[in-house]
């Protein structure tokens, strides 16, 4: 017998990531919709035709005048080499929400897809304008729906432009609260490295583009990561960062420092991954960032964002619980997907603060290691670190479009980390799944391979 949906009376609005939102051209010609099996044979065509998404210098939080609108979720796994890693589509999500919920979209479950190229400040504009029509349509729909207010689902980036509407535009008055999934409140050092170090060899060359925009330096840290003669140094501090648009890196420092001012007036729930290698902190040496974990803290956070920086710097921890609860072993580009996270999202949006759920069983905290992009011809190497070396483990290594997938067991190499090694693949984008022999799928890790 089918569960019974959960009564939500309030308004849902989900915002994606980085890269999260299709764009098309005035003609409505798609301009970014790459996904999926698509993903392999778009983006050298992607990378050839990028010019025309260049955004002017000196745009600010300004609209660019392109014709470039935001036309919905990005529905499977898409990325783009050298700016942020691999991140699941999100049409498995709203659908879990409608199947779990007395949701439906276009009803009380509402997409917010948007520009990921422009300002935090300007899509939180745009955000307003939508929040204000479509609470207003909910509200009057049903008697019942009278003192409905908006519940935020954000993943990554999304959080950032809810933070500013909620905390900045007025936002908090009519928010019951603000979810965010990955999202770095404090930066990530990972957006700093694509922007300093360019496109990795197996991608289209994206370093003018990714320069020119305001949403990728306001991803970049904020706070001191770059190690120097001091000691760890602010990136805006450092002049010369090749790569790094100066005026754009201290307005994004402008802009998470009024986030700091604004007073925590509605309740945020920040869920970050864990357990993950991730990098905190880097090196700068020979025009290039190298990164490293942060000290006494390796595997901390989602792969991408580490958990130092998942939390807003002036957060007090009650309204923003990141405890063991919520901080499911998974990577950041699947963080929507995780089992665990759906079960928190189960309790938030039944208006009932999530209870705390029991420690992960050893065979779940796993740390996987696997590379985002790979080269052609190299093989595809997976590491993974547990905290019991009795564990039997697999990978499994799965196409995007469906095709047939690949496993093997990973070998164990001592002192809880295990290894295995796939063939090179052939080109395509894919899903790597990591689990004890017995219960595959505890952690879920996205990861493409193309051919330069």
């Amino acid at each position: 017998m089918a569960r019974a949906r959960a009564q939500v009376t309030d308004l849902v609005v989900v915002l994606p990531g980085i890269m999260g939102s299709r764009l098309a051209d005035a003609d409505g010609t798609a301009v970014w919709d790459l996904s999926g099996a698509a993903l392999l044979r778009g983006l050298q065509t992607f990378g050839r035709s990028v010019t025309a998404l260049r955004l002017p210098k000196d745009i600010g939080d300004g609209d660019p005048g392109d014709g470039v609108v935001p036309v919905g979720l990005m529905p499977d796994l898409h990325a783009l080499p050298g700016i942020w890693h691999p991140v699941d589509g999100y049409t498995d999500l709203l659908r879990w929400l409608e199947r779990h919920f007395t949701l439906s979209v276009a009803d009380n479950l509402l997409t917010f897809p948007y520009d990921w190229r422009l300002s935090c400040r300007f899509n939180a504009e745009r955000l307003k304008g939508r929040i204000d029509l479509e609470l207003e349509r909910w509200r009057a729909s049903a008697p019942e729906r009278r003192e409905a207010r908006v519940v935020f689902l954000c993943h990554s980036l999304g959080g950032l432009v809810a933070r500013h509407y909620v905390e900045r535009l007025g936002g908090h008055e009519i928010t019951r609260r603000l979810i965010t999934l990955g999202t770095p409140h404090q930066g990530s050092v990972q957006a700093l490295a694509d922007l300093v170090n360019g496109s990795r060899p197996a991608g289209p060359d994206l370093g003018a583009f990714a320069r020119s925009l305001p949403s990728l330096h306001q991803l970049a840290p904020d706070y001191p990561c770059v190690t120097g003669p001091q000691g760890l140094a602010y990136a805006r501090d450092l002049p010369g960062l090749p790569g790094v648009d100066a005026a754009l890196l201290a307005d994004a420092a402008r802009f998470h420092a009024d986030l700091r001012s604004a007073p925590p007036r509605s309740e945020l729930h920040a869920i970050a991954g864990g357990g993950q290698p991730t990098p905190a902190i880097a090196s700068y040496a020979d025009d290039r960032l190298t990164l490293r974990p942060e000290p006494g803290a390796a595997g901390s956070g989602d792969g991408t964002v580490p958990l130092l920086a998942a939390l807003p710097a002036d957060a007090s921890g009650e309204g923003c619980p990141v405890t063991e609860s919520f901080t499911p072993y998974e990577q950041h580009g699947s963080l929507h997907h995780n089992r665990g996270v759906r079960d928190a999202l189960r309790d938030l949006l039944g208006h009932t603060p999530p209870a705390r759920r029991p420690e992960h069983p050893a065979a779940a905290r796993l740390g996987v290691q696997a590379p985002a992009v790979l080269a052609a011809g190299d093989p595809y190497e997976v590491t993974v670190t547990a905290p019991d070396a009795q564990l039997r483990l697999t990978a499994e290594l799965r196409p995007a479009d469906g095709g047939r997938p690949t496993a093997r067991a990973l070998h164990p190499l001592g002192g809880g980390r295990y290894a295995a090694v796939f063939p090179p693949p052939q080109p395509g984008a894919y899903r790597l799944t990591v689990g004890p022999v017995t219960a595959l799928g505890v952690v879920l890790v996205t990861s493409l391979t193309q051919r330069p």
